[in-house]
């Protein structure tokens, strides 16, 4: 591939442990990629404002462009802009909620710098507390799908999964795609919209080629964006649909520094 230019990738089990700080190790690379000029950017499914709160825990402020909502929401901050694309409609995320009712699940989106959820969960008080963001619990389902939103998810048993996956898969939408984002969790967004998406934007934004881009992931909802880029590096602690599509998988799990080593070796030097 050429020289590389911009560096993103997923941030859950990708770039840090979810819900974990992120390593010594992990700033350190990322400040030798910087001194070199390559951008940094990170693609998650959560809200920018969840983003930028974990960017605090972390003490790390060396990232050039957030993208959120799985592609939906764009911060580009070398421009100091912000970009919204497609969402999905009211009418579209009742059709979701009657698709997955034939499955134990916790439908939550995000609306109001919070996340809405339709009951609540042991993990909830812990985890929020831990993390500093707010969730909510509605009065009801009609509540909670009141308002466009970015997406929608599903909170499921693991063991569920598969038999989700081939029963979304059996009942596709012409509006909307659903992804397995981790194992316990299916998420719905306009079909337009993927992390692939608002990595083309900001490139197209800072004249950037696809070719110049190396993205890494762990799992389904990363598997566009590895594609678009150069080279698509998958986690070895991830999924075997993001594996099966990967460019190289890294040698280490995110808890043991993979990302940070695999661009150590396999970067780095390629930047001299």
């Amino acid at each position: 591939m050429e020289k590389v230019k911009f560096v993103i990738c997923d941030v859950d089990n990708t770039l840090v442990k979810k819900g974990e700080p992120m390593s010594q190790k992990t700033k350190e690379v990322l400040k030798k990629l910087r001194d070199k000029g390559v951008y940094f950017g990170i693609a998650s499914g959560r809200p920018l404002y969840q983003i930028e709160g974990s960017m605090r825990n972390w003490d790390y402020d060396g990232v050039d462009v957030i993208i959120g909502f799985n592609g939906s929401s764009l911060h580009d901050r070398i421009k100091h802009e912000d970009h919204e694309y497609y969402i999905m409609k009211k009418a579209w995320l009742k059709e979701t909620v009657e698709l997955m009712s034939k499955f134990a699940c916790n439908p939550t989106l995000y609306r109001d710098n919070a996340q809405l959820f339709l009951f609540e969960e042991p993990y909830m008080k812990d985890y929020y507390a831990k993390a500093g963001f707010t969730y909510k619990i509605v009065n009801d389902i009609e509540e909670l799908i009141s308002q466009d939103a970015a997406k929608i998810m599903f909170r499921v048993k693991a063991e569920d999964m598969p038999e989700i996956e081939k029963w979304v898969n059996a009942h596709p939408s012409e509006n909307y795609l659903g992804v397995k984002t981790q194992s316990i969790m299916m998420e719905f967004c306009d079909k337009r919209i993927n992390k692939a998406y608002a990595l083309k934007k900001f490139c197209e934004i800072h004249d950037i080629k696809l070719s110049e881009v190396v993205a890494f992931g762990d799992t389904s909802n990363d598997n566009e964006m590895l594609q678009a880029a150069g080279l698509g590096v998958c986690l070895k602690n991830g999924s075997e649909d993001t594996k099966a599509i990967a460019d190289a998988i890294t040698e280490l799990n995110c808890d043991e520094d993979g990302l940070a080593l695999y661009l150590e070796r396999y970067i780095l030097p390629t930047l001299d």
